[in-house]
């Protein structure tokens, strides 16, 4: 197994790469004038974070999407609905309270929001939403009408926290959704879904493996509104301490222990549900169930050396960079978000997975390389315009509102299997390395230049705006080929029309 690692080490290694040297690169200028401390803090916690991800996704290809897979597939043979449900609901709930970027989040509204009230009631939100997602799938239900709804359902309760002057809330209920679908849950996710669609088979087996990810990410985002309408007060944001630690040590042993504890938790519930599906219904032979679980110590180590190193190293040097930056000027700051986001998405363990899955799906019809182009270009222009909405003070719904409008009238345009990858892409995208190195990016920037009070709302939001923007630009992936198909089959019939009648061949 340890030669398959050093492939996944390369690919993070080209991945992290280009994120890392445009920070120290800058660091070398006079625009942000990084401390010998804070720049080899960086340049290791760099180092970490490829191999944490290698880590991640060899254990990813071991064990999470194997899991995945037979959970799905095992208890759709079962050909019991309502176990297949009822168990889809409770593994919705139990990851999504475990998953650490939750926590987090509910953290910065403890103010106004018990933070146990809200991790439950997201957590249900989810586990409805994996719900519908699979029923789906079951009943062989439409991707793009339920997306339609559902949206239109969340946008209704937005005007609601407006007409009660409440929203300050909307960028942290869109955020919500991003950070729910983490690293842990994504995998385990799109791989039940594969699992789910192959058994039940059909000739839209392969869309029907996307789409998950995609409904449970507006779960969180249906949650934080419903709660926010009945908060009391006005929502505070304390400004956390984004320096980097004195005792660089001391800290890194806290947070490694602090994330290896919610790790532990969050994979440890997967694995239980998988270990009693094994004794009642799949009984796979020891050879596989060891590999999976050799692939659960992998997928271990490496989350918790990726989060490590991206508290530690990535989440001060975002806030600095945020901060200097500000003073090259408003389009300099911008071109530099368009820049950041464009690499950073590179790096988002969870991408690396959602990609394969695609292509080896797709049978290759849609690329890895044109889905991280895809992502790349998506992401770029969600961070710069992001700043843009942070240099002249707007709200978010004027991204949003046409935004997803675009994107659910392009889902009318496009294959099935487009708009199932696209929306999966989005929840995906705002991984933990956005949450933790973008959202401080975007948090400096606007300490900068409004003050502490504003950074709620015009900061928070950027990682909606990840998990919007690739729901465009991958759908306009998927129209392009429609389009490519139809000139060529347009210049075909032309050729063969315009060809002398000596060159047709008649049969008699």
């Amino acid at each position: 197994m340890l030669k398959n690692l050093f492939p996944k080490l390369k690919e993070a290694l080209i991945s992290v790469l280009p994120v890392s040297l445009i920070v120290l690169l800058l660091g070398l200028t006079p625009l942000t004038g990084l401390t010998l401390k804070e720049t080899v803090v960086f340049s290791v916690s760099a180092l970490f974070l490829i191999g944490g991800i290698g880590l991640f996704n060899l254990g990813a290809d071991l064990a999470m999407t194997p899991i995945g897979e037979h959970t799905g597939s095992g208890l759709t043979k079962m050909r019991k609905v309502g176990l297949l449900l009822s168990v889809c609901f409770v593994m919705g709930l139990l990851i999504t309270v475990a998953e650490p970027d939750l926590t987090v989040l509910a953290e910065q509204v403890s103010a106004v929001i018990d933070p146990t009230a809200l991790i439950f009631t997201v957590g249900i939100g989810v586990g409805l939403f994996l719900v519908c997602a699979v029923a789906k799938i079951v009943y062989k239900k439409n991707l793009s009408a339920l997306l339609m709804f559902f949206y239109m359902v969340l946008f209704a309760f937005c005007a609601l926290l407006i007409e009660s002057g409440k929203s300050e809330f909307l960028p942290v209920s869109f955020d919500s959704g991003g950070v729910t679908t983490g690293p842990i849950t994504v995998p385990f996710i799109m791989a039940l879904g594969v699992g789910i669609a192959s058994t039940l088979g059909g000739s839209n087996s392969g869309e029907n493996s996307f789409g998950l990810v995609a409904l449970c990410s507006i779960g969180p985002m249906l949650a934080v509104a419903v709660l926010s309408l009945s908060a009391g007060g006005e929502l505070t944001y304390e400004l956390p301490d984004y320096s980097v630690a004195d005792d660089i040590f001391g800290a890194v042993f806290t947070t490694l222990a602090h994330t290896a504890e919610e790790v532990a938790i969050a994979l440890g519930l997967i694995v239980a549900f998988f270990l009693v599906l094994q004794f009642t219904v799949l009984k796979l032979p020891k050879k596989k169930l060891l590999r999976i679980l050799v692939g659960v110590i992998y997928t271990f180590i490496g989350l918790v050396v990726f989060l490590t190193a991206v508290n530690i190293g990535f989440m001060p040097i975002g806030f600095r960079l945020g901060e200097e930056m500000t003073k090259a000027g408003n389009i300099v700051l911008t071109v530099f978000g368009v820049l950041i986001g464009a690499v950073t998405v590179l790096a988002e363990p969870a991408v690396h997975v959602l990609n394969k899955q695609v292509e080896e799906i797709t049978g290759g019809t849609v690329s890895k390389r044109s889905m991280m182009i895809a992502l790349s270009l998506g992401v770029g222009a969600s961070i710069g315009l992001s700043v843009v909405r942070i240099i002249f003070d707007f709200s978010i719904l004027y991204y949003l509102v046409p935004g997803y409008l675009i994107a659910l009238g392009l889902s009318l345009c496009v294959p099935g299997i487009y708009t199932a990858i696209a929306f999966d892409s989005g929840g995906v995208a705002s991984g933990p390395l956005t949450s933790s190195f973008v959202l401080p990016l975007a948090v400096g920037i606007c300490n900068t230049l409004h003050g502490p009070s504003e950074i709620l709302e015009l900061a928070f939001g950027v990682v909606a705006m990840v998990a919007m923007t690739p729901l465009i630009t991958i759908q306009t992936l998927g129209f392009r080929a429609i389009v490519a198909r139809k000139v060529r089959e347009k210049i075909a019939m032309k050729r063969i029309l315009d060809a002398e009648d000596e060159q047709i061949i008649y049969f008699s």
